[in-house]
């Protein structure tokens, strides 16, 4: 046997180690998570791409991240500081509670804190009491909403999420709810906030049930359920560099772990790029007959997308636009379009505007012109 010598021999045996520690991590670690979950999902919150999923649109009860839909619809039909008076049917309702007295008036910013902190349900009646009249009225503009922004396969039956056979979402239709919540800066605040006090005397202080704000690097959401039908289900949201991510576990024993796992995966694998930015310069089109011999055709707004590296040359952009303007032109009036696409199937569409004003001439300023161009 030739000779080897021991420090060599080592370094040997070192590199291997460390070569096979290196592969199987990698391998490992580029696997689809393994979560427990019914049903599951990870979106990013700026762009809508499913990055994970798990039976996604499975029906299933969501319990208490029912109060994302509860908020998002007082947010959007009344102010933080609006007064709302306690009414009986508020009171005494089963399950977590801000312990709220007939008669006593709070803000509707307490109430969201209430709900959305101590998961109150007491608190989610008087919402919906003063946002719709009544629980009837107020379940319809929750299931009118849900329809709104693509929420297909949900059904409210009450804002609160404690069972009824016909009360059902999917992972990703509360992926959906949650990311056009989190467009409204107040929700961003409430749901990411981890105690409130109360203007009031007593059970004045709310603490937030979800984990996810104090546990994971980044963590800024969103909403716990639970019940005993519907199991664990979390909902929880955490931003890296203007990255945000959104991870919905349904009846799941192990949620905050699996949510923190969807979300790794997706912070690891996964880069934002900036596909263009707002009132980016795209072409400038001849103009005839008018003020200005050419417009510049931009972006309306920006578009960022998450991406694997391998798929950055994957990415591909049309443009469409007019060979020659004929005024008059607004400044942001559509003049084209721009077609993103992602291994041939589009992901993103968009008008291209223009960046100024373009009259048309008269017929004095018309003669001029053309003398002029002679």
């Amino acid at each position: 046997m030739p000779y080897v010598d021991g420090g060599v021999y080592l370094k040997r045996k070192i590199f291997v180690i460390l070569m096979v520690i290196l592969f199987t991590t990698k391998f490992s670690y580029c696997k689809k998570p393994d979560i427990g979950a019914q049903s599951a999902i990870l979106m990013d919150a700026q762009s809508g791409r499913v990055l994970l999923e798990y039976n996604p649109h499975t029906r299933l009860p969501m319990a208490s991240t029912t109060k994302i839909m509860t908020a998002l619809v007082a947010l959007e039909n009344a102010k933080l500081d609006d007064k709302v008076k306690i009414k009986n049917d508020a009171v005494g309702i089963e399950g977590s509670s801000i312990y709220l007295d007939e008669g006593e008036t709070l803000t509707l910013e307490d109430l969201l804190y209430g709900l959305m902190l101590r998961s109150g349900n007491d608190s989610s009646v008087a919402i919906a009491n003063y946002i719709g009249g009544n629980l009837e009225k107020f379940n319809n503009m929750m299931n009118e909403k849900a329809k709104e922004i693509g929420a297909n396969n949900t059904s409210f039956m009450n804002p609160h999420g404690l069972h009824d056979d016909k009360h059902y979402s999917t992972a990703y239709d509360l992926a959906l709810i949650t990311r056009k919540a989190l467009e409204l800066e107040s929700f961003k605040e409430i749901s990411s906030t981890k105690s409130w006090k109360a203007n009031r005397e007593k059970n004045n202080l709310f603490y937030n049930k979800n984990r996810t704000l104090w546990e994971y690097e980044g963590g800024d959401g969103v909403k716990t359920g639970y019940t005993i039908r519907a199991g664990r289900c979390l909902v929880s949201s955490a931003t890296r560099d203007k990255f945000q991510l959104i991870s919905v576990v349904l009846n799941d024993r192990n949620w905050f772990e699996d949510c923190y796992r969807l979300m790794d995966y997706g912070f690891e694998h996964f880069d934002t790029y900036v596909i263009f930015d707002k009132e980016q310069y795209i072409k400038t089109i001849p103009v005839s007959n008018g003020d200005k011999d050419s417009i510049t055709a931009v972006t309306k707004e920006s578009f960022l997308y998450p991406l694997k590296e391998d798929e950055l040359d994957k990415v591909k952009i049309n443009i469409s636009l007019s060979t020659e303007i004929n005024p008059p032109i607004k400044k942001g009036d559509s003049i084209g379009k721009i077609t993103v696409f992602l291994d041939g199937k589009i992901i993103h569409e968009e008008k291209l505007i223009s960046k100024e004003n373009v009259k048309t001439l008269g017929p004095v300023k018309k003669f001029i012109k053309e003398i002029q161009n002679q």
